[in-house]
């Protein structure tokens, strides 16, 4: 129903009763219009649907044609009608991307483009037209991350590109989300719309910061590290050889502060060095290693001559830019007899022989063939000297001795040793000098069996009835000896010596004598038959015993008791073993199968075994105590119930020891212990355990639980000093002491020992701060106690007195020697001084007066404070000024200043100012003054009535004590809206302006008017430089200075109209009406020529390089932009051979490839010229040299490398770059070329490939020569 076309104006008359025309509608595509012929009217027909303008449906333009027809004549005429639709900004920018990202290194300047994402498609699409469609970005305050909208800034809102405003820091701000708020430029600001998007800035880390040496401890919640102390010790006159390297506290160690420098091949390294030190003649004693920082001494160091060293050493980068860091070394000289002897091995194992005499020296072997040598040094004596130690065994003083001289000591035997008693012995060794001792080490000495053991029967001889029915096969008896010794020594065979008569034989392990194949026995005969036991030791050491075994052979029917296999048995059990198990089946042998009764005849009172006396099964009864009882001999019958039909046999039982009793502390030694506090190696107390249990179960050994770094215990339970103890630190510790056997499953118990450090005089009073710093207020009375001084000494009874250390500051100060209270010896005036700071610096001290310990010091800093003496004066008693009545928020109307007369840069004489809200409270709540700058401004949007006349007060203080004031008046006039002028539009948007335009050239032409004034123009803000000037009287914009694009590539200029009356008045009146903004754009020229990046470009191609392979890129650059920044390359070459120019270029790419075969061509090389073009071919032109140097394979070097061709192809610049810095240092100017990146090869004929390691195949070219280096000169 929208008119289109009020009236077509057609002369006629298409209604009514008598019509002239008739009017119709042709080509009405989708019916948009709608036609009323009586009015000539035509209308929008919308029903059901929307004019848009906008994508997808795009209509721009509406087209009918109008036909009318002449009734009277018949004619008839088409009228076209063009309807343009123009464009609602109804579409808001859309981004491309729901997020944008960009890492940025921290080195980056300020000022920098860092993002350029948002150009192109890639930013903010908004589909509307003109000024509705295009795109302007800000960055918006980010809530989420406040640094953001600081950091960054977009200041040609129309590119988007976002520029750094401030310097990045990694350390501080790893990532920034910054909120970009695209909005469109509709002429109407209150119908803009906008949308938003986020852009993560994550800052990369650069080099700068320099290395920090470890431990760091940082100062106060800083950054900043405390200056640290590495502290070594040495002792007078020792070789260089035994202490290198020197062993430093903590270890020297720096760390590069950029420990994220990407790629890892950046970060640089860390070279150390000592950069002073005294005494000055240090550097003839020690040497620091560059890159480990490991510390040697070069020559022996006599302590008559230096007792200590302090160094300052350096640590720095390597890679040029050494951002050093500084720490000190200090290395005390030792005294004689101030080391601790100590061992060369920490452990000794040694070797003795049973039944040894005494006086054997302790083997190394099990051979025998060399003594133990327990070698113990001294580092107070030379190695060659003997320390002359007293070497002390901490158990087993009985059985062994150590000799007592000589650099090499030998552990003697004192007592034969039975390997049958005792296996092992193990004890601790410690050495002594008189004064210090050792680190106990532990000795171990096995005893290695001897055959001093007889094989041995349980009876001189043995009677045996046989009977004629036994068969072939059948036992005899069967006979045992023992032999205590091991291995072969212990091992028996039995064998029948005589008597046997061929009817009898024995087995030579078991002893078993059974009855010979073939033989029948006889009724009535008998034998006697002498067996050997033998061991198996050699021949020649070998030992035996014998016994007689009387056999009688009795008929079948004669009745015979039950018989044990064997007369004696022997087992071992553990204590441990469980109730009800069967330990030995002692089942008997009836021949008639009478049934047999078993009993325990003797050996158990206690009744600890049950014997069946149904199965001859013996069994564990009660628990066994090895501590109680370790053997037991039972004396077991079998019985078949006839007289004499009872056998015995004897049960020998050793009871083995299992761990089940832990180690027990003596209870009265004592537990409460003291020591003094600065002792180390001191003795402090001795404990003592024992265990009931045998062997290493009941071997107790002695460690500490806590505070092992400060106290040590020996193999015997004395208890020692580790370090100096400090009192102050800590003044007692309960010292838990643990005590463990040495089973393989240990039992420990535990005792806890109470020990007080006591006191000495070591301390020296120490002020709570090491500096204070107090402002005293000029004119203060004599007496008057400004700061109250307290030292801290942490000895016990310590009586702390306080003085001045500096003689001059006694003349105005005073200390109270008790108190510590600082007071005024006489008044102190700040004007008498001629400095800009009236400041005293002095030492104040503290020192115990029981005490011998040197004083505490500490610096005080008195600061005379300037007391108020003026008030801030203004230059005018009232001041005036003019406001628009609509007037926004913030428009400037005038400044007041004031001044006040008290010394510069003091508190006193900073003037501020701010509104008085008494006086003329309304005036107040509208109008403000900025409490910096004195400008007075609308606190509001004005709404006032022309003609009124507001007075404001304005007050200025001044920051001093007491603060001081003073007020003016400000009376502020309301105009008329006559007299301000009007600008035509709120935007001028002239055509682009050539850089190369001439002074002079009008630029745009800006328009305002206001009732019977004379407008004047002036430019307010956006012309910084004067590159543009305006007519104050026509408006008319042109330029002042030469224009550079590249530069400055747009303006946004603020002009402003005031009446000539205003102006005349010296008061500007802004307004909404009479500022306008100006935006200029700078048309590009082709004015700067190409610039390429080198001088000469110098490549190399191999002898066997194929046609159009690449050789080289050349690049030229140009400041312009668009095309004239575009290249096209050619080549200016002299023709090679057979009218070949041998080397063709891409146009656009510069990359240069070869035109020919360069077979045998080796050592040949070709210059010729490239030329750089811009616009495409039809700019500017610049040139460069190009060498090209034949190379083949005896000109390459192959380099390795441990990380895949992929990444090594990434970093191939970096590379290069590195290479030639090496290289350079030798042939300067030199040209490393990298022929090829291939995996590595290895393998027969390197036919097998690793890719995840690489091969790179390179060689260099002198630019002296032009041809390549020598692959023996570039292995070099």
């Amino acid at each position: 129903g929208t008119i289109l076309v009020d009236n077509m104006l057609i002369k006629g008359t298409a209604g009514g009763p008598d019509p002239t025309i008739e009017l119709s509608l042709k080509d009405n595509v989708d019916y948009w219009v709608i036609l009323d012929p009586i009015k000539q009217t035509l209308y929008l027909n919308s029903t059901g649907r929307v004019l848009d303008r906008d994508p997808p449906v795009s209509i721009q333009s509406i087209v009918v044609q109008v036909q009318c027809v002449n009734k009277k004549v018949g004619t008839v005429i088409n009228h076209e009608v063009r309807i343009v639709v123009r464009d609602r900004n109804d579409n808001s920018p859309q981004f491309q991307q729901q997020h944008y990202h960009v890492a940025v290194n921290e080195l980056t300047p300020v000022g920098t483009t860092i993002f350029t994402g948002f150009s192109g498609n890639n930013g903010a699409i908004d589909i509307d037209d003109g000024p509705n469609g295009q795109i302007e970005y800000v960055i918006q305050y980010n809530p989420n991350d406040k640094t953001s909208n600081r950091t960054f800034d977009i200041p040609l809102t129309l590119s988007g590109a976002v520029v750094l405003r401030e310097r990045l820091n990694y350390e501080e701000k790893t990532r920034y989300f910054v909120i970009v708020q695209a909005n469109d430029r509709a002429q109407n600001l209150n119908e803009r719309r906008t949308s938003t998007t986020t852009l993560t800035v994550d800052v990369l880390d650069g080099d700068d910061l320099g290395p920090m040496f470890l431990p760091c401890v940082l100062v106060n919640n800083t950054r900043d590290c405390r200056p640290l102390t590495y502290q070594a010790s040495l002792p007078e006159l020792t070789d260089p050889a035994r202490v290198n390297p020197i062993s430093v506290t903590p270890p020297i160690q720096a760390i590069d502060q950029d420990r994220n420098i990407q790629p890892p091949s950046e970060r640089p390294g860390i070279l150390y060095s000592i950069l002073v030190g005294t005494p000055e003649d240090y550097p003839q004693y020690f040497h620091m290693n560059l890159t480990t920082a490991e510390l040697t001494l070069l020559k022996p160091i006599n302590r008559d001559l230096h007792q200590k060293f302090d160094l300052v050493i350096k640590a720095e980068q390597d890679n040029g830019h050494p951002l050093p860091a500084f720490a000190n070394l200090h290395i005390e000289i030792l005294d004689e007899n101030n080391q601790r002897p100590y061992f060369t091995r920490s452990t000794y194992e040694g070797f003795i022989l049973e039944s040894s005499p005494v006086g054997t020296t302790i083997s190394d072997n099990r051979n025998l063939t060399s003594p133990l040598q327990v070698v113990v040094l001294d580092n107070d004596v030379e190695e060659t000297k003997d320390p002359q130690l007293h070497l002390f065994l901490n158990d087993y003083t009985t059985f062994f001795t150590v000799t007592q001289s000589g650099i090499t000591r030998y552990l003697t035997l004192l007592q034969p040793v039975d390997r049958e008693v005792q296996q092992l012995y193990t004890f601790s060794m410690t050495a002594s000098d008189g004064v210090q001792e050792s680190v106990p080490v532990t000795v171990n000495i096995l005893v290695i069996d001897a055959n001093d053991n007889t094989p041995t029967f349980s009876n001189i001889s043995y009677n045996v009835k046989i009977y004629t029915d036994m068969r072939p096969g059948e036992g005899v008896i069967k006979l045992t000896a023992v032999d205590a010794d091991e291995g072969a020594n212990g091992q028996i065979v039995y064998e029948i010596l005589a008597g046997d008569q061929g009817h009898f034989t024995i087995n030579d392990r078991t002893g078993l004598i059974t009855i010979a194949p073939g033989v029948l026995l006889e009724v009535g005969r008998s034998y006697a038959l002498t067996v050997r036991a033998s061991d198996s030791a050699p021949p020649a050491q070998r030992r035996s015993s014998i016994t007689t075994v009387y056999i009688e052979v009795l008929p079948p029917n004669n009745q015979s008791p039950p018989r044990f296999p064997q007369l004696m048995y022997s087992l071992e059990v553990s204590e441990a073993m469980r109730i009800g198990a069967v330990l030995l089946n002692l089942q008997a042998f009836d021949r008639e199968g009478d049934p047999i009764k078993y009993l325990i005849q003797n050996g158990d009172p206690q009744q600890v075994f049950n014997l069946s006396q149904s199965s001859g099964l013996l069994a564990l009864g009660k628990p066994l105590d090895r501590e109680s009882t370790d053997r037991y001999i039972l004396i077991v019958t079998a019985s078949d119930g006839r007289p004499d039909g009872t056998s015995t046999a004897t049960v020998n039982i050793v009871v083995t020891d299992v761990n089940d009793n832990g180690p027990i502390f003596d209870m009265f030694l004592p537990k409460n212990l003291s020591v003094q506090e600065e002792e180390a190696n001191a003795f402090v107390g001795q404990v003592r355990a024992t265990d009931a249990d045998a062997g290493v179960n009941g071997q107790v050994h002695y460690s500490l639980a806590n505070f092992k770094n400060l106290f040590r215990i020996t193999s015997n339970g004395s208890i020692y000093t580790a370090v100096k103890l400090n009192r102050e630190v800590r003044d007692y510790y309960e010292l838990i002491v643990e005590a463990t056997d040495r089973a393989a499953d240990p039992r420990r118990s535990t005792l806890t020992l109470a020990i007080k450090v006591l006191d000495i005089d070591d301390n020296s009073p120490v002020f709570t701060n090491a500096s204070y710093t107090v402002y005293v207020p000029e004119n203060l009375p004599p007496g008057t106690v400004f700061l109250q001084l307290e030292a801290k000494d942490v000895d016990l009874g310590a009586d702390v007195n306080y003085r001045i250390r500096t003689e001059e500051a006694r003349q105005y100060f005073a200390l109270n020697k008790h108190t510590g209270e600082l007071s005024l010896r006489k008044s102190l005036d700040y004007e008498s001084f001629s400095d800009t700071e009236a400041t005293f610096t002095f030492l104040v001290e503290a020192f115990d007066s029981k005490g011998t310990m040197p004083p505490g010091l500490a610096t005080v800093t008195v600061r005379v404070k300037d007391m108020n003496d003026y008030s801030p004066a203004f230059s005018q008693k009232l001041y005036r000024g003019m406001v628009a009545p609509n007037a926004v928020k913030g428009t400037l109307i005038t400044t007041v200043s004031a001044e006040d007369q008290d010394p510069p840069g003091t508190p006193a004489s900073l003037v501020r100012y701010k509104v008085d809200v008494v006086q003329f409270p309304y005036s107040a709540s509208i109008f403000d003054v900025e409490e910096n700058s004195g400008r007075v401004v609308t606190r509001v949007n004005l709404n006032e009535e022309p003609s009124t006349v507001f007075k404001l007060v304005v007050i200025a203080y001044d920051d001093g004590d007491p603060v001081k004031f003073n007020t003016t008046t400000v009376e502020i006039a309301v105009l008329q809206p006559s007299v301000i002028p009007r600008f035509t539009q709120d935007e001028y948007r002239p055509p682009p302006v050539s850089e190369s335009a001439p002074k002079g050239t009008v630029v745009a032409v800006v328009t305002a008017a206001a009732l019977n004034q004379t407008i004047v123009y002036s430019i307010v803000s956006g012309n910084e430089e004067d590159v543009f000037a305006i007519n104050n009287r026509t408006g008319v914009i042109s330029v002042k200075k030469p224009l550079d694009y590249e530069s400055v590539p747009s303006y946004e200029l603020r002009v402003q109209a005031d009446s000539l009356q205003v102006v005349r008045s010296n008061l500007r009146v802004p307004s909404k009406s009479n500022t306008a903004r100006v935006f200029i754009e700078v048309k590009d020229e082709n004015d700067h020529v190409p610039v390429f990046t080198k001088k000469m470009y110098i490549g190399g191609v191999s002898e066997d390089a194929r046609m159009f392979s690449s050789v080289l890129k050349v690049k030229a650059d140009d400041k312009d932009t668009g095309n004239y920044s575009a290249m096209q390359y050619r080549l200016i070459i002299p023709p090679i051979k057979d009218g070949k120019e041998g080397f063709v270029i891409e146009a656009y790419t510069g990359l240069i490839k070869t035109a020919m075969l360069f077979k045998n061509m080796r050592r040949s090389y070709f210059k010729f010229q490239v030329i750089a073009t811009d616009d495409y071919g039809k700019g500017l032109s610049s040139k460069a040299e190009v060498l090209v140097s034949v190379v083949n394979q005896l000109d390459m070097q192959v380099i390795v490398s441990n990380v895949p061709p992929t990444l090594v192809e990434q970093n191939k610049d970096q590379l290069i770059g590195i290479l030639e810095r090496y290289v350079q240092d030798q042939i300067p100017g030199a040209t490393v070329v990298v022929e090829s990146i291939g995996a590595r090869r290895f393998g027969d004929g390197y036919s097998e490939e690793d890719y995840t390691k690489s091969d790179l195949m390179v060689y260099a070219i002198d630019p002296q020569t032009n041809r390549a280096i020598m692959r023996n000169e570039l292995f070099k």
